[in-house]
């Protein structure tokens, strides 16, 4: 049996969660609107249209902020459509996505809905075929009080009160030639800051998340990330990358150890920042923090794509199942498995680990659209297998993560020998709890985890809860929505010194301390 001890000191910890670090994200892409959050004129719908099954599953997820309104989607986007009466909204080509968006759902509904489930908006303004203007003058809607035209409209369309948005994000993808208004480093980097100066020209409160480097294999990779913040370094607040973790055949143990190449990501933007900064001596007080603004599994099971190998041409994407200029048709509607929350728990441990640089990060996406929540049109909601350990996380992830001092038995992999049981550990002092969160990758056999704790007069554990099963491909579905759950184990014959993980699991174990 293999052998993890990980050794933590009260005196030192890695930071303090933000509650942003449990987001999510929804864009106007497939059912993840219509048919996800708003479905009117259905019994199971409120009166605005909103989903009720909808509504009460997002808010047992306790998020802090939902990205909104994309996603590629925003690129193409006027939000100037989408609001007024509905009636006199007109369609329009969306080209992301070679759909039809009916505009019946806009900044406003959004926001109402968003105060209802109880989280931040954090809205994306379009830098690919919007205008710095525009951007604005969609500040001015959500936040300028009354007395000028944008204002004053938001009144006359029933809502009275700003929404006083703090957080957003100067476009998406903006390195990637899928994007509509695909622009250099230096273009990009011109009119974000232009964009930035407006836009805190309306509401110097704002925040604002820089459109940083997605992907590992664009040829620009980090050095757009270079480029463009030694323009917007003193306008902006944050940085944004994306995180998709796919199993493409590398294997299971690969893809359960695939934690690491996350880390390795986000360690990457990290240096880059730490290089920026020393560029702006002015700013020396300032530190930008990471917006991982979309992270998830992602196997892309209705997708055809050409190679990432060379991009210099132009990158399509064919989504296999379905036909161009649907209205919200039923795409990238991924089927989880296990084995893919294994993934994303792990992922999650990553996250906490981070926590110091990492201040927001949104699962991709919420509804219907490679998301843990499922939809179909008569009123049912499942909750697919990434839903529960993504939940155990928000519940259990509130605190102080300790820095850990490792001694593991390792495996090796395509990401180098790593440790067989990775882990991070909260000390929540407020609730007197220590939750450790650990995925055992070892597919074959269970793993011994030891914990070595100082700072704390005593240790107790309270609880542990598992998620397991002999079939890494068993997935939920609507007939047989638990048929991948968490279970609690006995903690009975638990010591410190000796924890038994199960093969392939993710663990979430509580001790009740005291210091």
């Amino acid at each position: 049996m293999m052998k993890s001890t990980y050794s933590y000191d009260t005196l030192f910890p890695i930071g303090n969660i933000d509650p942003k670090v449990w987001s999510s994200f929804t864009e106007h892409l497939g059912r993840s609107i219509y048919g996800g959050i708003y479905d009117p004129d259905k019994p199971f719908s409120d009166q605005n249209g909103f989903r009720n099954d909808v509504k009460t599953a997002v808010k047992d997820l306790n998020l802090g902020v939902i990205r909104y309104p994309g996603g590629n989607f925003v690129s193409n986007y006027d939000w100037k459509d989408g609001i007024g009466p509905k009636k006199d909204r007109k369609k329009r080509m969306d080209f992301a996505w070679s759909t039809v968006e009916p505009n019946q759902f806009g900044i406003d509904d959004f926001c109402t809905w968003a105060k209802e489930v109880g989280v931040e908006p954090m809205i994306a303004v379009n830098l690919g075929t919007g205008s710095i203007k525009s951007a604005a003058e969609l500040v001015e809607y959500c936040n300028h009080d009354s007395g000028t035209y944008w204002s004053d409209l938001r009144i006359k369309n029933g809502h009275r009160e700003p929404y006083n948005i703090k957080y957003w994000c100067l476009g998406n993808e903006m390195e990637g030639d899928w994007q509509a208004g695909h622009m250099s480093a230096s273009q990009y980097a011109d009119k974000a800051r232009e964009a930035a100066k407006m836009m805190k020209w309306v509401d110097s409160d704002i925040k604002l998340v820089a459109c940083g480097s997605s992907y590992e294999m664009l040829p620009t990779y980090l050095k757009w990330d270079e480029t463009i913040m030694k323009q917007l370094y003193p306008y902006v607040d944050y940085i944004s990358t994306h995180n998709y973790n796919m199993n493409s055949g590398q294997g299971t143990q690969n893809f359960l150890a695939s934690w690491k190449q996350l880390d390795d990501h986000i360690q990457n933007t990290k240096n880059v920042l730490n290089y920026s900064k020393s560029l702006q001596p002015k700013f020396k007080d300032k530190d930008i923090k990471i917006c991982l603004d979309e992270w998830n599994v992602w196997n892309m099971q209705d997708i055809k794509m050409d190679s990432l190998d060379d991009l210099n041409g132009m990158t399509t994407f064919e989504l296999t199942d379905a036909k161009k200029w649907e209205e919200h048709p039923a795409i990238l509607q991924e089927k989880y498995s296990l084995l893919d929350a294994l993934v994303v728990g792990g992922l999650g441990i990553t996250i906490l680990n981070n926590v110091d640089a990492v201040e927001i990060a949104c699962l991709a996406q919420l509804l219907n659209v490679i998301s843990p929540i499922t939809t179909d049109e008569d009123g049912h909601l499942l909750k697919q297998t990434i839903y529960y350990p993504f939940q155990l996380l928000t519940e259990y992830g509130r605190g102080e993560v300790l820095k850990p001092h490792i001694e593991s038995d390792t495996q090796s992999t395509d990401y180098g020998d790593i440790p067989v049981v990775e882990t991070a550990t909260v000390y929540d002092k407020a609730n007197q709890q220590l939750h450790v969160f650990a995925l055992n990758s070892d597919t074959k056999q269970s793993s011994t985890l030891a914990l070595h704790l100082t700072g704390f007069k005593s240790i107790n554990l309270t609880e542990h809860i598992t998620f397991t099963g002999d079939d890494l491909k068993a997935i939920n579905t609507f007939e047989n929505p638990n048929n991948v759950i968490p279970t609690k184990l006995s903690t009975e014959n638990e010591s410190l010194d000796n924890l038994t993980l199960p093969k392939a699991s993710w663990n979430v174990l509580t001790f009740d301390v005291a210091e």
